[in-house]
This record gives C-alpha cells, structure tokens and sequence, in this order.
C-alpha cells in the first residue's frame, strides 16, 4: 500500500495522474486499476477488453487488478494511474475529504455484496444487531464494504466501536480467514459467495446482489462499481474520457443482450477455475439485474449514498456534499 503521506501530497495537486500517451499504431495508453479483476462486480472492465472495444476506440488500456477498491482509490491519487473501476462512494467520501473525482460511466446500480457468516455462529448472528463485539471481514479498511459494514452496524442500533473490521481482501484470504475463524462475518461478492455456500462454510445474513436487496438493506438503490477518475484529468482528457465511455457502455448493452452464460464464455477461464464454470454461470444469472444497460447513473443512487456514508463516516457526516459534482452523465450520454 502507498504511504499515506505520498498519496495525500500528490492528491492534492490537480491533474497529478499519468497524461495518457501515443503507443505502438497511434493508439492512446490508459491505465485503469481494478478493485478486484476477477469479481463479478467488476466483469465489465476485463469484459470490455475481452470484446475488443478498447482497441475499437483506439484505446491500449492496461488493467492492473488490487483487491482492495481503496488502494486502488490511493494508487490513482498518487497517479500511478489513471483512473478506477471501484465503487462510487469512494467519490463522496473524497469530497468530503477535499479531493474532487468523479464518476463517467456507472456500471451498476447494486453493490452485488453480501454479508455472510460462518455456519458455527450463524444461529447466534440474526441481524447485525447481533455483531456486539465479533469480528467482520471486509476487503479493506476504508473499503466500501467497510464502509457498508459500518453503516449496516450503525443502522441496527450499533456504533462503529463495537465492530471489529478486518481486512481479508477476497477469494481465498477470505475463505482462509473464515476457515481460520478468524472473522464472524464478512461482505464479499461473486465467485467467492458460491465457494463457501458451496462448501457449507458460510451462510447469507444480509444479500445485495441485487436492486431490491439493497434497497431493503441500505434505504433505496445504491450504485455502485464504476469507472471514476480525478475530476481534473477528466477535465484535461475529455477526448479519452469520450473514448472509454463509448467503450464502456457498449458492454452495458452488451451484457444486458446476452446471457449469463454467453457472459462467461468470454471470461478468463481463471476467474471460473475455484468454483467451475457452471456455478460461476449460475451466480451471474441470479445477480445480472444489478449491472445498470446504459451507464447511466441511476437518478436517486447518489442521495441513497450520501445517506449511507453520513450515517458513520466522519469525512461526510456534518459536511457539505455537492453530489452533482461526484458523477457525471456527460460522457455516457455522448456515447456513441
């Protein structure tokens, strides 16, 4: 993880991140981190260059993979890169924070999470009423399931203090840290959610893979994975930024035409390989509603939001938050 010195000092000056140059044939270099490559959360980025539609805009994007959404939020401020597919309330809460970044392209309208806990204790843990003092796994400290952890907790009556989060990243650490019983509970996504129900490991508290099962859970729809970037790069970049939301939401529309199953066949067969194929098809099936078609963000998400984080995150709650300037529609509906 970079320093948090280095990512505060370079974040505060504008259009810090790397300017994107000419590659090999003329093309435009541009470098996203993904929170995550291999979750079904975040298939549209390596779905995007799986289709060709990158190249088809004359774009060479390099997708580097962190498991952890924040640390890819602190690579791009520390502009190591350009920008991120993580979740949109990382926006807010930089806001919040004195940084202005901003989502052009929002690839879903649920956060497609899910709170489980370890089939010993899942008698003792009916809501996260019942989470006083256990430990709960996220995939990061500053993460967004952090921050949903926090706000599922404050929402049912608890304070943040009487959690423990634990960072355990996804995939494997996950399941080893369940396995270890070295967290109660913990909010992952697809395909590590089918591994350890699959197993008899885990079973589901609280389900948000899709729209109706976040507004139960969090108060209304709550968008979520999406490409978001320095307000300032996008700003000097407007040409590229056009070129990735055209990219982008080609496979919105792409993915809202074809099947769960057509879906898997252009993934990498390793992003199948701990749960096989079948189960991997079978869980996209069941959550696909929570990709949004068009890009578009969804018209009440950001107030859902912003209500969400001013629950518990000090950064956002008592502050002034101009929501019209953590997203923009600009580019997606500009696309071609």
């Amino acid at each position: 993880m970079l320093g948090a010195v280095l990512a505060l000092t370079l974040a505060g000056c504008g259009g810090t991140a790397k300017p994107t140059g000419a590659a090999s044939g003329g093309t435009t270099t541009v470098k996203l981190m993904v929170g995550g490559l291999n979750k079904q959360i975040y298939l549209s980025a390596k779905l995007t260059e799986q289709l060709g539609y990158f190249k088809a805009q004359g774009l060479d994007v390099q997708l580097s993979d962190e498991p952890a959404g924040v640390d890819a939020e602190t690579a791009m401020l520390a502009g190591q890169v350009d920008g991120v597919v993580g979740f949109y309330d990382h926006n807010i809460d930089l806001q919040g924070k004195g940084k202005q970044t901003e989502s052009v392209v929002q690839l879903q309208q649920a956060p497609g999470e899910v709170e489980l806990c370890r089939s010993d204790v899942a008698d003792q843990i009916r809501s996260p009423a019942d989470w006083k003092g256990r430990k709960l796994g996220v995939t990061g400290l500053g993460s967004s399931t952090n921050f949903l952890t926090k706000y599922l907790a404050v929402h049912n009556g608890l304070s943040v203090t009487d959690i423990t989060s634990v960072a355990v990243e996804a995939g494997q650490t996950f399941i080893a840290a369940m396995q270890h019983k070295q967290i109660d509970c913990g909010m992952t996504t697809e395909p590590t959610i089918s591994a350890l129900l699959g197993s008899g490991q885990a079973k589901v508290l609280i389900d948000m893979r899709t729209p109706d099962g976040a507004k139960a859970a969090l108060g209304g729809t709550y968008p979520a994975a999406s490409l978001y970037m320095q307000t300032a790069w996008v700003n000097s970049h407007q040409d590229t930024v056009q070129k990735l939301a055209n990219a982008f939401v080609r496979t919105q529309r792409w993915i809202a035409t074809h099947s769960a199953s057509e879906i898997a066949d252009r993934m990498p067969p390793a992003y199948y390989a701990g749960i096989g194929k079948d189960r991997y098809v079978k869980a996209l099936e069941a959550e696909k509603q929570m990709y949004t078609p068009d890009g578009l963000m969804p018209p009440d998400g950001p107030q859902t939001v912003l209500n969400v984080l001013s629950a518990f995150d000090p950064s956002v709650k008592g502050h002034s938050i101009d929501l019209s300037k953590t997203y923009t529609t600009q580019f997606v509906q500009n696309a071609a």
